[in-house]
């Protein structure tokens, strides 16, 4: 599937795994080819998000407050809250007893004598590349841009579709902008 990428799709899923392997994280999420996408210049999935004014800190904040949240949407705590269920008193508490970012489920992977091993992409991730095949195809267009992961990760749900959301990208605007650009 990777011969079908553009050299911009490319450079994401690399620095994708730079990032991971920097975070020592278990896996690259979906959230590393975000941060990833915000790397690149000069691509049309970069002038999408500078459209709505993303920046790589503003994603980066999107992203810990919902991993801090052990992942729930802001929808989610406003459906708890109408419950009586305060969130972030939930969340303060969880982490006075287990410490910072107990709930956010970033696992680390373990530290390895020996070679460096790549780490694998994520069950998110894998369907994120799948995903942006078929936004291509639904498109009518030829190759994988940068552009199609992000409406991928956009209808895969998950952070970092959460974090985008967040910070007011749709994958209705996606598609709006693409169509008129």
């Amino acid at each position: 599937m990777f011969e079908r990428f553009t050299k911009a799709a490319r450079l994401v899923v690399r620095d994708g795994v730079h990032l991971a392997e920097q975070d020592e994280a278990a896996r690259i999420e979906p959230e590393h080819l975000l941060l990833a996408l915000l790397k690149q210049d000069g691509s049309r999935g970069t002038a999408v998000l500078a459209h709505h004014a993303v920046t790589t800190a503003s994603a980066q904040a999107a992203i810990d407050s919902i991993r801090r949240r052990g992942g729930l949407s802001d929808a989610d705590a406003a459906a708890l809250g109408e419950f009586g269920i305060d969130v972030e008193a939930v969340v303060a508490a969880v982490e006075q007893t287990h410490g910072a970012g107990a709930l956010s489920g970033t696992a680390r992977r373990p530290r390895s004598i020996g070679p460096r091993w790549r780490v694998p992409f994520s069950g998110d991730a894998k369907r994120v590349l799948e995903l942006s095949l078929r936004e291509a195809l639904a498109r009518g267009d030829k190759s994988i841009g940068d552009e199609h992961l992000l409406l991928a990760m956009l209808k895969a749900g998950g952070v970092a579709a959460e974090a985008l959301t967040s910070l007011g990208v749709t994958h209705e605007n996606v598609t709006t902008y693409l169509r008129t650009s």
